[in-house]
């Protein structure tokens, strides 16, 4: 019988899952599920959106009409819901606590058009989500464009762009979206890791999925978006109120003007056979894309041959060593960018201060602090500086031509880096002895589009 309207034993794998669920909502977005069926959110929480309470509502699967928002309900939560197997579990042990009046949760379906029926695919999705409780449910049709991007890379770009509009509009009528809820689980995080030690990468993107990060951010499940802003997010390495930003060298800085609605997983402990279990026990069909088969696509190969040819090599468990080594990495990670994010702001410079470059610049660099920077910050600091003046996420071979740039003598460059953004290395207009090298700066420009 569903879990919803159980009259039974509740299913151990749905319980351990709703206990993942309340834990993470509580670490991550600060809500607090109490025993009465209310919401109990933090300081932080109810600052930015208010406090939330609302009256349990019925635990019958009849879909409920969406209310309008009130300013004392608090924030939306959305759950990212395809209809697949993870989404839709998640979908389930989301509205449980809607019902309970513990939080208020939605969810989106985006059709990303790339298969026949598509359509048909979401519209049934959205309707699964009504039938458990979920207001409101929206569906946005997602245009992907490869560009210089793998098929799935470009998916996944452009479902987050439908996530990021699907918030700005709920935020002009008024809503406040904490999050958008996405069914990653424990084996995708593996999945991720061996992905990232294929590409060589480095502690943020071996770090695989964060378990929560802002919507605004660039990087994506662990790896970088490529494709450049459309604007430089601002023209220093310091945020409008003069705190640092998080620096990640695999992904992005993240933005002043960021919106507050956050991407959390709280599946990743999750295995794929609990998330069928909890289908099962919820009495729910999922979508099965029949694209997950296809082996020409890398994480399908992962998962269909690489990770379960370790398990037979290596013996069981290598799935959730990778997951339990990308959590031992976020914390490492976390550290490094704390502290590239401090020294960022030693770094900073005036860009009138040194000879002009041909075109505005937008940051300047202190040469003498990166110099004295330790290398695994410098790149931090580097990579952060980039992507705020509106570029791309550099790799590995680009930050190495920024930092022989940075040895070198003189006035120097351009060095070209990926979305238009050109560096420049410049001495101080004032030279002062007996280090006048260490008194320049890296400059940095971007070209307009066209």
């Amino acid at each position: 019988m569903a879990q919803s309207g159980r009259t039974g034993r509740l299913h151990p794998a749905v319980g351990a899952a709703r206990r993942r669920l309340a834990r993470h909502l509580a670490e991550h977005a600060g809500l607090e599920t109490t025993p009465t069926g209310r919401a109990a959110r933090s300081a932080e929480a109810v600052n930015r959106a208010g406090r939330g309470e609302q009256s349990p509502a019925s635990s019958s699967r009849t879909p409920r009409a969406p209310a309008a928002p009130r300013a004392d309900e608090g924030p939306l939560l959305l759950v990212a819901c395809s209809g697949g197997p993870d989404s839709l579990a998640l979908a389930a042990l989301t509205a449980h606590f809607a019902r309970r009046g513990d939080l208020r949760a939605g969810a989106i379906v985006v059709d990303h058009g790339l298969q026949e029926g598509s359509a048909q695919v979401a519209r049934r999705a959205a309707e699964q989500c009504r039938e458990l409780g979920l207001a409101p449910v929206l569906i946005r049709r997602a245009e992907v464009e490869p560009g210089g991007h793998g098929p799935e890379m470009a998916a996944r770009i452009a479902r987050y762009r439908a996530f990021e509009e699907a918030v700005a509009e709920l935020e002009e009528q008024g809503e406040t979206v904490a999050g958008i809820l996405l069914g990653h689980a424990r084996d995708d995080q593996a999945e991720t890791v061996l992905l990232g030690l294929a590409r060589g990468s480095g502690t943020r993107s071996l770090a695989g999925m964060p378990p929560a990060r802002p919507l605004a951010e660039l990087g994506i499940d662990g790896e970088p978006i490529t494709a450049p802003r459309d604007e430089p997010a601002t023209a220093s390495i310091a945020t409008a109120s003069g705190e640092p930003p998080r620096v990640d060298p695999e992904g992005a800085a993240e933005a002043p003007s960021a919106p507050t609605a956050l991407l959390l997983r709280p599946l990743l402990g999750t295995t794929r056979e609990e998330i069928e279990q909890i289908l099962t026990a919820e009495g729910l069909s999922p979508w099965r894309d029949p694209s997950n088969a296809d082996t020409s696509l890398r994480r399908n190969l992962v998962r269909h041959d690489v990770l379960p040819h370790l398990e037979r090599t290596l013996g069981p468990g290598i799935a959730q060593a990778l997951a339990r080594t990308a959590e031992v990495l976020t914390e490492d990670a976390d550290l490094l960018d704390a502290l590239a994010a401090r020294r960022a702001q030693d770094a900073r410079a005036d860009p009138g201060s040194f000879h002009p470059v041909p075109e505005q610049p937008l940051a300047a660099l202190s040469l003498g602090v990166l110099a004295n920077t330790h290398p695994a910050l410098r790149r931090r600091i580097l990579a952060a500086a980039l992507q705020e003046a509106g570029g791309a996420a550099p790799t590995h071979e680009r930050l190495a031509a920024l930092e022989e740039l940075l040895g070198g003598r003189g006035n120097a460059g351009p060095v070209q880096m990926p979305g238009r953004v050109t560096v420049w290395r410049r001495r101080a207009l004032e030279r002062r002895a007996p280090e006048p090298e260490a008194a320049g700066a890296l400059i940095l420009t971007r070209t307009p589009a066209g």
